[in-house]
């Protein structure tokens, strides 16, 4: 156990305390409890940055590390977007098309990866681009409130349709990328 490691652990406890907020009755109003969801996801956000660019800098990568990072960070998006769904605020074909693309862009990674082929399907800009708009978008979509006259909730929706875009066109460049090295798509 390294600390980068501990912070990605942190992550993943935050998902019941996350989950709980909607479901657990806490005695607290609509608005905080959107203000407390938008806070953890915040932090699990934050702590996926900075357990990774810990584990660069003190040079404390691991196996396990590697393996649990995207773990946590899948499972905290999922359940944001699967309380975005039950609360009206995204649709379903949004977080179905989120969701769909983690597991399959994951599997093909684990598949080009036994090919000896992973760096053709390793993290690219557009992929990264994608995940600032999901990213932001359920923040928003969170927190569901006007700030400072911006409406945030009408960004988040935005950017949500802009994540799930970006989603589709991202896995098709996945795909297409690990189809050509394994020789798949030749037929």
């Amino acid at each position: 156990m390294n600390l980068p490691t501990a912070i990605t652990w942190v992550r993943v406890a935050i998902i019941p305390l996350f989950i709980g907020l909607f479901h657990l009755d806490l005695g607290l109003r609509a608005h905080q409890i959107d203000r407390l969801a938008a806070a953890l996801f915040l932090v699990a956000a934050l702590s996926d940055w900075l357990d990774g660019w810990l584990a660069r800098r003190l040079g404390q990568t691991s196996a396990f590390g590697a393996f649990l990072d995207p773990v946590a960070d899948k499972l905290v998006v999922a359940a944001a977007l699967v309380e975005l769904v039950a609360l009206q605020r995204i649709p379903t074909w949004i977080a179905v098309v989120i969701i769909g693309r983690e597991i399959a862009v994951s599997a093909l990674r684990e598949w080009m990866a036994t090919l000896g082929q992973r760096r053709h399907v390793a993290v690219n800009w557009l992929g990264k681009a994608k995940t600032v708009a999901q990213m932001v978008a359920i923040l928003l979509l969170l927190y569901h409130a006007p700030l400072l006259g911006i409406d945030l909730p009408g960004i988040g929706s935005g950017l949500a349709w802009l994540a799930a875009v970006l989603t589709i066109v991202s896995m098709l460049l996945y795909l297409r990328a690990a189809l050509r090295v394994s020789g798949a798509g030749d037929a």
